[in-house]
């Protein structure tokens, strides 16, 4: 008789053992298809910006108080992983807007990415997109003395002017998140 009381305990033991570890099993699978809350967290970490950098319409900006060339200014960006600022669309440019008055408390000229120098009237952003929106002031761009980069901020009405790369200027970077 103890010897089936033994071997029914064993078994017991056993059949609990095994339901426990079975169990473990299901919740370490559940915790790697479902991340916990901190997880989430640092994957929405990861597509934010880096410090001192705006998020406008899913890519960081950066303004650059610091006046230098066209040239010069993109060589900084690109020292960030970043170039001059393309502008897609006009909310990302008023973002871009906003980002430098709340920084400068002001509306100082500054360069974007926009150029014509590999080839007159033929407009490119330095980051290899396509140049499709534009916010001209009137009777830009007109080339006056050999114009080759774009400004923002000219004028009173706060738009692009075609400007000598050479001008030294503050800058706006961007990057993809």
């Amino acid at each position: 008789m103890k010897t089936l009381t033994v071997t029914a305990l064993l078994c017991a033991v056993m059949a609990l053992t095994t339901a426990a570890t079975l169990s473990e099993v299901k919740d370490v699978q559940e915790a790697l298809e479902k991340p916990e809350e901190g997880e989430h967290q640092v994957v929405e970490r990861s597509t934010s910006c880096p410090g001192g950098w705006r998020k406008i319409n899913g890519r960081c900006f950066l303004y650059v108080p610091r006046a230098q060339s066209w040239a010069r200014a993109e060589r900084n960006c690109q020292s960030m992983g970043a170039n001059l600022a393309s502008v897609h669309r006009a909310e990302e440019y008023h973002g871009i807007k906003r980002m430098i008055t709340d920084v400068t408390h002001g509306h100082p000229e500054t360069w974007i990415g926009g150029y014509d120098a590999a080839e007159e009237g033929v407009w490119l952003w330095s980051d290899g997109t396509p140049l499709r929106f534009s916010y001209w002031c009137g009777g830009e761009p007109n080339n006056y003395r050999g114009q080759h980069c774009i400004q923002i901020n000219y004028g009173d009405n706060k738009c692009w002017d075609d400007r000598s790369c050479y001008d030294h200027l503050p800058s706006v970077c961007a990057k993809n998140i």
